[in-house]
């Protein structure tokens, strides 16, 4: 039995189990579990349906990475909001049960499918950097780089958070609900908890150490000084406190009162446990009052006849899918064999060299600056270029591979300065969302490290975002512009690559990723492993990944590195280096029928979740 076959067979399961195991929406409380440090009037919060990767049905769709954040979103879609309305609201629950990797202390990215205009439009909800930074704020009175994970756990590497001016910049645009109703159910899995799962424990434990040196963090999230225990029921209730206060108040509390000046407080004026030190912060409240949500047009690239849309600056996701998807259109007609055609080694391997040529590309070229050539790094003349200097179909390029020279005159000439990439980041979350009216969402949220800078804004449970260590401490190469340089208001170059496929003007697929930089090569995996390698669209999620990000090394997964495809990439020349795992993707596939496909990772993460409104068995 494949694994759709299989995941069909669960989710009919989870159907009637669901029936059993549920009485109700979010809003009612079915069943209790054993405290994790916190005490809370009412029981914890479990979804409907059980957790499953892949559901079939009518009525709209949600895949995140929790259950409880996609029931929250399809509470939404049944009671008859949109995919904005829905994606705001499990975006909110993501920051209570997710709240490393997401939250109102962070920022992100929204891609928006509008059924009524057929158009494509994102939001940047990207964090900033305070009005006093310059290219050297991370550097010493020797000009070298400060220690990173020194500035990581400080008040140096918060940025403005942007999250809850794109929820309400989303719903104002896009949505059928007001905000102040869509953060309720969050507010309430807040208050009355919810049971904590594998990946939540672990990433506690992970971080207890850095957690521990701020009173606050430690008090929230290490209920009587440890990582609560699997099963047992989390509540967070100074969050739901919060919650109600943006509910009641409007975003404009963040940046124009009392809980800007909160923040504000906590990143100027770190509070660290005993004999504990650390950067203080330069965010100020004027910071905040200036920051916007701005609109902007996507990026657009063909591949195999359809049309992706990705997010553009300070984004480097759509750019960098869209030229990795360009090179291996470049790679069938210099070799004259499709990508579909070819065995599965040398599917990696294109895949490997097409995202490595990308990144070299993307490191020296994409930045929050003034002149990105964004629409020459997504033409087909300058893939053809890059494939002709430096595809081999048989033998890996050396890393790093030289960047080019994205300047519209494109012919086969040599590139010689070559780059290693900047440091990844990883504290990310991805949810996709249809509605019955046909609007998508591909929404990605984060707070940059797992556990974002580690201080959490006292009385209001949520942590703050580390995202100013996203930009680069020094120029990546003497001599070389560096356009990710820290600078005043500017915006860090992230990786995080929601996207939207349109046939015919048209969505059918919508997809996006956490996992820092692998974010790019997860997406433009899955996108290959769907369309290319003819798999069901859960199955191209669960297929084993590689990513080669222009380092001297390639991150693989086990089933690749321990298999006869890792001996035959290291044959060509790939330096592997085995990871346990890499993104935790969601998608959504739509048929045009009013039908829909949910998918969600299946392992990786503890497994996602994904549910339709009206499951068909």
């Amino acid at each position: 039995m494949n694994r759709s076959r299989l995941y069909a067979a669960v989710v009919g399961f989870a159907l009637v189990a669901g029936t059993a195991l549920a009485a109700g929406p979010i809003g009612s409380a079915v069943a209790s579990g054993p405290s994790g440090g916190q005490t809370a009037a009412a029981s914890p919060v479990r979804p409907d349906v059980p957790k499953v990767p892949v559901m079939t049905g009518g009525g709209g769709a949600v895949s995140s990475v929790d259950d409880v954040a996609t029931q929250v979103g399809i509470d939404v879609l049944r009671k008859g909001g949109n995919a904005a309305d829905a994606a705001v609201a499990a975006a909110a629950t993501l920051g209570v049960t997710e709240p490393y990797s997401s939250g109102i202390g962070g920022g992100g990215f929204l891609v928006f499918y509008n059924a009524r205009t057929g158009s494509v439009q994102t939001i940047d909800g990207r964090e900033a950097a305070p009005s006093t930074f310059t290219p050297t704020t991370f550097t010493g009175p020797d000009g070298k780089a400060l220690d990173f994970a020194t500035v990581v756990s400080s008040g140096l590497s918060v940025g403005v958070p942007g999250t809850a001016a794109l929820w309400n910049e989303a719903t104002r645009r896009w949505g059928t609900q007001p905000l102040s109703t869509l953060l309720k159910p969050a507010e309430e899995v807040a208050r009355r908890g919810f049971i904590v799962d594998a990946t939540f424990n672990q990433q506690t434990a992970d971080n207890a150490a850095r957690f521990a040196k701020f009173p606050e963090t430690a008090r929230v999230f290490l209920p009587g000084g440890k990582a609560p225990a699997v099963g047992s029921v989390f509540h967070n209730p100074d969050l739901a406190r919060t919650y109600r206060g943006l509910r009641t108040d409007g975003v404009k509390s963040l940046y124009q009162g009392t809980l800007g000046a909160a923040i504000v407080d906590t990143a100027r004026n770190p509070a660290t446990a005993a004999g504990v030190s650390v950067y203080p912060g330069q965010l100020t409240r004027a910071d905040l009052a200036r920051y916007q949500a701005p609109v902007k047009a996507p990026t657009q690239t063909s591949y195999r006849g359809l049309q992706v849309y990705g997010m553009p600056v300070p984004s480097s996701g759509g750019i960098t899918v869209g030229e990795s998807l360009n090179l291996l259109e470049s790679y069938d007609r210099r070799t004259g064999t499709k990508l579909s055609q070819v065995p599965d080694t040398q599917y990696l391997h294109r895949f490997a060299e097409a995202s490595a040529t990308a990144f070299a590309d993307r490191n020296r070229w994409i930045g929050d600056v003034q002149g990105v050539p964004a629409k020459e790094l997504l033409s087909q003349g300058f893939a053809d270029e890059r494939a002709c200097q430096l595809f081999d179909p048989v033998i890996a390029h050396a890393r790093p591979i030289p960047f080019g020279q994205p300047n519209g005159s494109y012919t086969c000439g040599s590139s010689s300065v070559s780059q290693l990439p900047p440091r990844d980041d990883h504290g990310t979350t991805n949810l996709s969302v249809a509605d019955r009216w046909g609007n998508v969402v591909s929404y990605t949220l984060t707070i940059e490290q797992t556990g974002g800078s580690g201080m959490t804004v006292p009385g209001y449970g949520f942590l703050l975002n580390n995202e100013m260590t996203d930009f680069n401490f020094t120029p990546a190469t003497a001599g070389v512009p560096d356009p990710n340089l820290p600078g005043a208001s500017k915006r860090p170059r992230s990786s995080m690559a929601p996207t939207i496929v349109l046939h015919s003007g048209k969505p059918v697929l919508a997809l996006g990723s956490p996992g820092g930089a692998t974010i790019i090569t997860t997406v433009t995996q899955v996108l290959t492993e769907y369309l290319d390698r003819h798999q069901d669209i859960v199955d191209a999620i669960a297929a084993a990944r590689i990513s080669s990000r222009n380092g001297l090394t390639t991150d693989t997964e086990p089933a690749i590195f321990n298999g006869p495809g890792g001996s035959a990439l290291t044959a060509m020349g790939h330096n592997l280096k085995l990871v346990p795992e890499i993104g935790a993707a969601t998608a959504i596939r739509l048929f045009g029928n009013g039908l829909f496909e949910a998918a969600a990772e299946p392992i990786r993460r503890g497994g996602g979740s994904a549910q339709v409104v009206n499951p068909t068995r």
